[in-house]
This record gives structure tokens, sequence and C-alpha cells, in this order.
């Protein structure tokens, strides 16, 4: 871990002369942009792969009709059908998985005292005076809801909720689109399609709130994290599944 807080210091030092005592935090926001760009190319092998199941389904809802009272040999024939056409119904897990490391290593780095046996420094490190390893708790305990570091918390908190309003309706049209089939839900997870798992389809994409919960408990650098990540993610699924129509399950050609 002491690698990768030099590495956030060394960003900060770097942005300091641009954003001064929250230099830090930018230097967060820099690293977070880096890791979603690192693994973009995963994130467009998912859309290819999105794209491509959805072409597969009316063979698929072929393949309901048939097996429908068997749902054994309807897991079978399905997971047949996509090795036939060389299309991975777990492909969409890649790219949240790849975030996991960076977001712990953000939540550990900014969660403790010492690095290496020496005082965490980075732990000073503030964004418009609220400390980067303060939670909401701590913002509320120092000037409540509406004081410097609650103001903070409420804008982190409006940007997830548009974010998240977007992805909600991002994922029901998808959903529409592409009924039977996996679609992209929060932050890169596939969710089960309408024809899948009928109810559990209707609750997850919900999970795109979840973040809310995420934010307002972990250290202020790791929500930053979460925020900035899940932003690039509603734009960067919107650019990439431009091309199917809601309803019409309309395919063009792979990004």
């Amino acid at each position: 871990m002491s690698v990768f807080a030099s590495l956030v210091a060394r960003l900060a030092d770097l942005l300091e002369p641009f954003f001064h005592t929250s230099a830090a935090a930018a230097a967060i926001v820099l690293f977070t942009a880096c890791v979603r760009l690192a693994i973009h190319p995963l994130s467009r092998a998912t859309a290819r792969g999105q794209k491509a199941r959805t072409k597969l389904a009316p063979q698929i809802a072929e393949l309901r009709k048939k097996h429908g009272k068997n749902p054994e040999r309807l897991h079978k024939a399905v997971l047949e059908l996509h090795a036939k056409e060389k299309v991975s119904p777990l492909s969409g897990c890649l790219p949240s998985l790849f975030q996991l490391p960076a977001f712990f290593l953000m939540y550990h780095l900014f969660s403790s005292q010492q690095i290496g046996g020496e005082p965490n420094e980075l732990l000073g490190h503030t964004l418009f005076a609220s400390p980067l390893g303060d939670r909401w708790a701590d913002a509320l305990a120092d000037g409540g809801v509406f004081g410097a570091q609650g103001l903070l918390y409420l804008v982190l908190f409006a940007v997830v909720a548009v974010v998240a309003t977007f992805t909600y309706r991002r994922t029901k049209q998808q959903m529409a689109a592409s009924p039977g089939l996996p679609v992209e839900g929060p932050d890169g997870m596939q969710l089960p399609g309408a024809g899948a798992m009928g109810a559990m389809a209707k609750v997850m994409p919900l999970m795109s709130f979840a973040t809310l919960i995420t934010v307002a408990v972990v250290p202020l650098a790791a929500a930053l994290y979460v925020v900035t990540s899940t932003t690039w993610s509603a734009v960067e699924r919107a650019w990439l599944y431009r091309d199917i129509t809601a309803g019409k399950g309309a395919v063009a050609t792979a990004a």
C-alpha cells in the first residue's frame, strides 16, 4: 500500500499548483480516470458482447418456447448457443472486477493512520475543508447537514442521484430492447434480462442508487473514487450502447 500512497502523493504534488489544498482530491479523481481509461478496452469488449447477445434474442426466444418446461435443458441450450456464436455470457463482469482492487486500496489508504510504520500524511489533505479520511458521520458532527463539510456531501449525493437515475432509465431501456438477455447495470455489472428472472430484473436496476449508501459510509477519498467511477460508467455506457434502441433491439456494428 505504501507504493500506492506514494503514487497518490506524487500526483497531488504535481497538481498542487493548480488545485492548491485540494490537490490530493484532484489526484484521486485523476487516478480514478486513469483506472477507467485502462479498463476501457474491457468495457468495449463487453459492449460488443452485449450487442452480440442482443442479436441472439430471437434464437433464445425460440429455445424458451422449446424448452420452457425444462429449465436445465434450456440453460444448457443457451450456453451451447453462446459457445457456437463465440459469445461469453460473463464478459460484463470483467470491468467491475478490475475496479475492485483500486477501490479497496483507496479505502484502506484513507482509513489507515499509519503506512509503513509512518504517520499517514495523506489524511491531512482536504477538499473544501473536509478531510479526505473523514466520513459523512464526521461531517454531520462538525457543522451538521448544512455545514461546510455537510454541503460537500450534499453535492456528492446530488451527483450520485442524477447518475443513478440516468443509469436506471438506461438499464430499463436495455432490458426492453433485449428481453431475456443480460444487460449492463450500475458500474458495469451485468443484470439478468426481464425474461430470465422477472422479479429480480425489476429490482436490480435500483442497485444504481445503492451508491448513495456507499458514499455515506466510506472515507471521503473513497467516495470521490466511487462518484467519479460511476459517473464515468454512465457516460461510457451511454456512448457504447448508443445504437441499442429501446423497444426495437436495433443493434449496429459492434463498437
